[in-house]
């Protein structure tokens, strides 16, 4: 086992997994910006290394830094959580070739699956169903024009390194195809620095559904059942639950079993999410992401596990420490993300929290990194906390989360709690009818109902 792990990231999933490691017995390392010097997981890990300025480029994501710090404090693994470094195959190469320990997948299967064409290429192949779409690349307008016309519109124009909503354009008809085309490239080129785009069939009412897998790098995997993240906000999730509300336990089994199959014969090591758009009780794979997921914690709760502590186990070597045969799912359980934003127009909103007091009880788990007094940094993304409650079935969950909701204070900052006071109060979240477009739908009819107020 590892004596010492380095934690190569901030906020509330740094704080996660110094507290993963401490009930292991293992030592940590936090690294920090100095505009972290006083944030909560360099507090509570055993030691701290300033590697840099505020910039994310000259701190969390630089490589020599991230290394340096290692070999000072004599760490011997290193996590990255989410975000940040996660899902970068040179560093994770870089680690390795320095003798280190990544927690996580192989530079390899990041590599494969951080592409999306060769992901759903590598997918297809191993029998997950896919969107229909071209063939790898599109490299003209005439290609794309010819594709829409053969598959029906919509259709999406995604860029292939894409990810966050970038690089993504959708063409209702044919007279859209140039537009959205020409500027998915241009934003793919801008953001990513490869303007190779592909195209998909653009399903219409889908909800997002995903498969959380496990896997010991030795040829065994298991699946733990799958989250709905349907509500989102310029793809963005806000609000997600396990198991989905309109999944039954046979196609759960079923596609769970293509996915777990499928990381198994790859030899996948670690904690890795399979997304779906569903649609008419059909599953069609988007992406793969090779890393922990923010929603992870709705996982852990309907199986009682911890996802974080499995990963350093099967890093370090050792078995999982459950079968498939062991996971039964137990109640239903839902996560919103708390950022620090003013709405309704959702701009950054950093600042100092004057008061905060987390809710408590039966079913409630707070993982955050503020406390009072803290000052939330305008460097780096918005999340401050994820708000997580377990019940017995999902409307004791939706009741749990509403009480808990009512408990919570974050004073000194504007923050989304608003948001779902108000989406508790709308009757399609208690039947679970929404797909990955309402939100955003309900979102346009509250800015136009405040206008005309």
């Amino acid at each position: 086992m590892f004596k010492k792990i380095l934690i190569a990231n901030r906020g509330e999933i740094a704080l996660r997994i110094v507290r993963a490691a401490r009930e292991m017995g293992i030592a940590t390392v936090a690294v920090h910006s100095t505009a972290d010097a006083d944030a909560m997981h360099v507090r509570m890990a055993d030691e701290s290394v300033c590697i840099g300025p505020p910039s994310s480029m000259q701190s969390y994501l630089c490589f020599p830094a991230i290394i340096s710090a290692c070999e000072i404090t004599g760490a011997d693994a290193i996590h990255p959580g989410y975000g940040f470094l996660s899902e970068n195959a040179q560093f994770v190469q870089i680690v390795e070739d320095h003798d280190l320990t990544f927690i996580g997948p192989t530079a390899e299967h990041i590599r494969v699956m951080g592409d999306k064409i060769t992901a759903k290429d590598t997918m297809k192949a191993l029998g997950v169903p896919c969107v229909p779409g071209s063939d790898g690349g599109v490299a003209t307008l005439d290609e794309a024009k010819a594709l829409g016309e053969k598959m029906g519109y919509p259709v999406i124009i995604k860029a292939t390194a894409g990810g966050g909503g970038r690089g993504m354009k959708v063409a209702q008809t044919a007279a859209d195809m140039e537009n959205a085309f020409l500027t998915a490239r241009a934003e793919g080129k801008a953001a990513f620095g490869n303007d190779e785009v592909y195209i998909e069939k653009y399903l219409t009412t889908p909800r997002h559904i995903e498969i959380q897998v496990f896997g010991d790098g030795k040829g065994r995997a298991v699946h733990l059942g799958e989250r709905d993240c349907s509500l989102q906000r310029r793809h963005q999730k806000v609000f997600e639950e396990a198991p989905g509300p309109t999944i039954n336990a046979e196609e759960r089994a079923a596609i769970g079993k293509v996915c777990a199959d499928a990381v198994a014969k790859i030899n996948y090591i670690g904690a890795g999410t399979i997304e779906f758009l569903y649609e008419n009780g059909e599953f069609y794979f988007i992406e793969m992401n090779t890393r922990l997921q923010v929603e992870h914690p709705v996982t852990e709760a309907i199986f009682d596990v911890d996802l974080v502590r499995e990963q350093i186990l099967v890093a370090a070597g050792e078995n999982m420490s459950f079968q498939q045969e062991d996971l039964k799912i137990n109640g239903h359980a839902i996560e919103v993300r708390l950022n620090a934003e003013k709405l309704p127009n959702f701009s950054p909103s950093p600042g100092r929290i004057t008061q905060y007091h987390a809710p408590g009880g039966l079913g409630v788990r707070m993982d955050s990194a503020v406390y009072d007094g803290y000052v939330i940094p305008p460097y780096y993304d918005s999340l401050i906390g994820k708000l997580i409650v377990h019940g017995r079935d999902r409307a004791e969950a939706l009741a749990r989360l509403s009480r808990a909701l009512g408990e919570l204070i974050i004073d000194g900052v504007d923050t989304t709690v608003p948001l779902f006071d108000a989406l508790l109060a709308e009757q399609d979240i208690h039947n679970g009818s929404y797909n990955i477009h309402w939100l955003e739908h309900w979102l346009d009819a509250q800015n136009k109902s405040q206008d005309n107020a």
